[in-house]
């Protein structure tokens, strides 16, 4: 484990470094284009790999972000990583200004849970009185699609505990599984719909959403201020994807989605027949999917959801959440699942 008081220059000249391999890693060779005959949904899977999920996932979940938390310099530097990643891939902002969707969030001062509030009711009742009041940032790429008036969202949240200076041994929380195994797999994704070379039917949003460990805040904030909210079909998100529940079962998935889209069900089972994938999922459909994760914003706005998960594990929430404790095959192979299930999303009727 590295020393806890690095500095912030340090961590950016650790992003230079990292960046200038992940160019390497997502820029196709030529010659191989050229001879490439494959269909574009092919040509799109063959760019998921483990070198890449190791280059995002180590990074962020490094002692250099310190647990990257919400709000602060560190997160703000996991965000400037992720910013710079779509910049090298030339991806396409969300927004005219930009990949950023700034927000601030607020929690009151006696809120022992340290939530905080993005919703207009609550912010305005927390602000009458002492409160904490945090800056977030929501990074967001789309790939337009040729029918303007449907929208499928893909996100998994950057943001995790930070660091607890009073702890003992190991003081900081790294997030290998939560959430760094989700992040890699958007960029992944965003980068495999690129390589397609085919401009997809439906437009598709790739969102990092900051806050979702104090709240939901990301997820909630784009929910309620995303002026064509009511064009987005489909949600799919991912928290936790790189470790195993059962060592018994180490292909083991929770595969939660809408019980009424039951073709998304068959879609996992084709696609692991079809590509071999290494997965043994437990599927999951549900008509109710509250709880404390990003997708339930959208599926309260009306969206049909699905959700990759891996399931708990003993280094849950607590500073032993390392990268070399991932299980990266499989966090690779659902990877490629969830971009067979995100490409048929975004092209096919259901």
């Amino acid at each position: 484990m590295l020393s806890t008081d690095l500095t912030t220059n340090t961590a950016m000249k650790k992003i230079f470094w990292v960046l200038t391999m992940a160019l390497a890693l997502v820029s196709a060779p030529a010659e191989a284009k050229k001879k490439d005959k494959t269909t574009p949904e092919e040509k799109g899977l063959q760019t998921i790999n483990i070198n890449t999920a190791k280059t995002h996932v180590e990074f962020l979940a490094s002692d250099l972000l310190k647990g990257r938390a919400a709000g602060t310099e560190w997160g703000h530097i996991a965000g400037e990583y992720i910013i710079s990643v779509l910049r090298l891939m030339g991806a396409t902002p969300l927004m005219e200004d930009g990949y950023v969707q700034h927000f601030d969030a607020y929690s009151p001062y006696n809120n022992r849970t340290m939530t905080y509030y993005v919703d207009t009711t609550t912010v305005e009742c927390t602000k009458l009185a002492p409160h904490r009041k945090a800056h977030m940032r929501n990074i967001l790429a789309k790939i337009e699609g040729k029918n303007p008036e449907e929208i499928i969202v893909v996100g998994a949240h950057y943001d995790h505990l930070g660091y607890d200076p009073m702890l003992s041994g190991d003081k900081i929380y790294n997030g290998a599984d939560d959430n760094a195994s989700g992040v890699q797999a958007v960029l992944q994704l965003l980068q495999a719909f690129m390589a397609t070379g085919q401009q997809p039917e439906r437009t598709v949003i790739f969102a990092l959403w900051d806050g979702e460990e104090v709240g939901l805040c990301g997820s909630k904030y784009f929910v309620n201020n995303f002026p064509d909210i009511k064009k987005v079909k489909a949600y799919m998100n991912y928290d936790m994807i790189g470790r195993n529940n059962m060592e018994h079962r180490p292909q083991q998935l929770k595969y939660l989605y809408s019980a009424k889209d039951s073709v998304y069900a068959t879609w996992l089972k084709s696609d692991i027949e079809k590509y071999s994938l290494a997965l043994d999922p437990d599927f999951l459909p549900s008509e109710d999917l509250s709880g404390g994760r990003d997708q339930v914003p959208f599926f309260k706005a009306g969206a049909s959801i699905v959700w990759y998960h891996t399931d708990g594990h003993p280094d849950y929430h607590r500073p032993s959440d390392e990268p070399e404790r991932i299980n990266w095959s499989k966090m690779v192979d659902i990877t490629k699942a969830s971009f067979l299930c995100l490409w048929k999303m975004a092209n096919n009727a259901f």
